[in-house]
């Protein structure tokens, strides 16, 4: 492994480190290495993948986005190479351990989508490297929802211009400049969040998901932590409201108090109701006339 290219993925995941500003993440330019002059994020928020862009999946199978956005639930996404020294196995590996975190599991609320941006890259490394992760992600039942693929340049570069990712390829080492970023995208294939860096809070992760999940069966809880949490462009995570927890708590208040002076209430007409009965029916029975034989 030579020390250069590790130099460089170092370099790039320190950059990668900074965070967005602003709510736009960008590569230092003034005193950043010209390897790394064009690489970044320009988020958008919003921006659609384009869903007809081909790739070549881990079986060796044509495949079109669309495949995996049909509407019905949310995907990480990840833009990485196989034969990458040290950043993309250390984002996706990040991810993998986040993704165990949480109680959502890849292939059946989400699914798991990473396009390799070496067009050297086969099916045969996609594959090896979907099996590295799913054994580090260890969730029986993934492997239905993780997709690797692999494409040509052109292809490559409709699916990175979209999103806002730049990456570079420095020919004297053969290797890429690209950012430490994990995206979410909701289930039509729009771009919901980007989350920064070499290690992921699997609370952002799971918020994250949630919110890319556009109301798609998200449970009644799942609703009050999205409503709790607010993602702060300046820092890249989620945070948790104060104001909205406070609301939340007034509302839990006052709908307990209800709770309890309803069953009071209730209660009482009950005690009430069977002193009534129990009066009729002692009056009945003194009224009754008593047969002598």
């Amino acid at each position: 492994m030579k020390l250069r290219p590790l130099l460089l993925a170092a370099s790039l995941a320190f950059s990668a480190l900074l965070g967005p500003v602003g709510g736009v993440a960008h590569a230092e330019r003034d005193n950043t290495p010209k390897e790394l002059k064009h690489v970044g994020v320009d988020e958008h928020l919003d921006g659609q993948i384009p869903l007809d862009a081909t790739f070549r999946d881990e079986t060796g199978s044509m495949v079109q986005l669309n495949k995996y956005f049909k509407g019905e639930r949310p995907a990480l996404f990840i833009l990485a190479y196989h034969s990458c020294p040290v950043l993309c196995g250390m984002v996706q590996n990040a991810a993998a351990t986040a993704m165990k975190e949480i109680p959502w599991t890849v292939g059946k609320e989400y699914d798991l989508v990473v396009i390799s941006i070496d067009p050297r890259d086969t099916p045969e490394t996609a594959s090896q490297k979907k099996a590295s992760i799913l054994a580090a992600y260890g969730r029986p039942g993934a492997e239905s929802g993780a997709h690797y693929l692999v494409g040509d340049k052109t292809q490559i570069d409709r699916v990175a211009s979209a999103i806002g990712f730049q990456y570079e390829y420095d020919e004297r080492q053969g290797q890429y400049g690209h950012p430490a970023v994990v995206m979410l995208v909701k289930p039509n294939g729009q771009m919901a969040r980007y989350l920064y860096g070499l290690e992921y809070d699997p609370r952002d992760l799971r918020i994250g998901l949630l919110e890319a999940a556009n109301g798609h069966s998200i449970s009644t809880i799942e609703q009050v932590i999205l409503y709790c949490y607010h993602y702060d462009p300046q820092d890249g995570k989620y945070t948790l409201m104060a104001t909205r927890v406070m609301q939340l708590s007034g509302f839990a208040t006052v709908l307990a108090l209800g709770s309890f002076l309803g069953i009071m209430w209730t209660r009482e007409r009950r005690r009430k109701r069977a002193e009534v009965d129990a009066r009729k029916a002692d009056s009945l029975h003194h009224r009754t006339p008593v047969t002598e034989n």
